[in-house]
């Protein structure tokens, strides 16, 4: 492999792994910290221990990534953090 074509190799490696989405949740004065749990553990597959912390990250902080990947794995799983109440969006 000639070195354009390693570097053309790295470059869309590169773009490949910048093109990943994030779901950010914001924090709110309605959920409970119990709901926003039970809700990142099924829509997001988190582990208690994972939807604890980004938990409460949202609610000290004011927001927190909850989730990466492709939009369109992303797109139907911000759905349902919507419909469940929650604030959230795809960035």
């Amino acid at each position: 492999m000639s070195t354009k074509e390693k570097a053309l190799e790295d470059v869309l490696l590169q773009e490949k792994v910048s093109t990943q989405n994030e779901i950010v949740l914001y924090n709110d004065d309605v959920n409970t910290f119990d709901h926003v749990i039970e809700t990142l553990i099924y829509v997001c597959e988190h582990t208690l221990e994972q939807a604890e912390q980004c938990t409460i990250l949202v609610h000290y902080k004011g927001k927190c990534t909850v989730k990466t990947g492709g939009y369109d794995d992303l797109k139907p799983r911000c759905s349902k953090l919507l419909e469940a109440g929650l604030s959230a969006e795809i960035i």
